[in-house]
């Protein structure tokens, strides 16, 4: 039996690991009151795992289908920026190809992917596609099976089911606050969250935290004078 390729193996365990835990998704989303079709629909057609969490979040704690919604998309917007990055190793694509990548242009793909040597483009494509497909299929597969014994095993918290997305965002977040400004971001940004979560219906405090991300992103960058030689 051949043996995989070291982008290929990465692959394979990702999809796996990141299947499992749409069990805890297709639980929690008919507890919140979506059914079988309508969590299976989320899975298929928006296929971002914090998105959906984050949708059926709101959805529990009794925010609005608009909130919901716009919650969720703010959330998937990082996927289309991920494009930038592997854009290179992607082209030429055209088609139903170039559509089918952007359905599974992810978190794990774009990792797995831009974990290979930036010199061998072929690893990266391969890479994108066995991680973007397998988690895929992984996900939709698991999901139902979530969604199934979701009206069987009661309360989703009793079993822990209801942590599976902050652990999911934390383990997303973490390596991302290396720095002394990131950290102050998310301090920030947490912060305020929990001050406006009593105030402000399901889903807008999450919205609102967005807004000092955005408010630091968008100053200019410091002018640089320059030195006299």
């Amino acid at each position: 039996m051949p043996r995989l390729s070291p982008a290929r193996q990465q692959a394979v365990s990702v999809s796996v690991a990141t299947g499992a835990y749409a069990i805890s998704f297709g639980a929690l989303s008919i507890a919140a009151g979506l059914d079988l079709w309508q969590t299976m629909a989320l899975s298929l057609l928006v296929f971002s795992g914090g998105s959906q969490f984050a949708f059926v979040g709101v959805i529990a704690a009794g925010g609005t289908a608009a909130a919901a919604v716009v919650t969720s998309t703010f959330l998937g917007l990082r996927n289309g920026f991920y494009g930038v990055g592997l854009a290179p190793a992607m082209r030429p694509m055209h088609g139903m190809r170039r559509a089918w990548a952007a359905q599974v242009t992810i978190d794990e793909s774009t990792a797995v992917a831009l974990a290979q040597p930036a010199d061998d483009q072929p690893a990266r494509r391969e890479g994108f596609w066995w991680t973007g497909v397998g988690v895929f299929l992984a996900w939709n597969a698991i999901t139902v099976v979530g969604a199934l014994l979701g009206s069987r095993i009661g309360d989703p918290a009793q079993w822990g089911l209801d942590a599976a997305a902050a652990a999911a965002f934390l383990g997303l977040l973490w390596p991302r606050l290396a720095s002394r400004p990131a950290q102050a971001v998310a301090a920030a940004s947490a912060v305020l969250a929990l001050a406006l979560t009593p105030v402000l219906p399901a889903g807008l405090p999450i919205l609102a935290a967005a807004v000092v991300a955005v408010a630091v992103g968008w100053r200019p960058p410091a002018s640089t004078q320059e030195v006299p030689e």
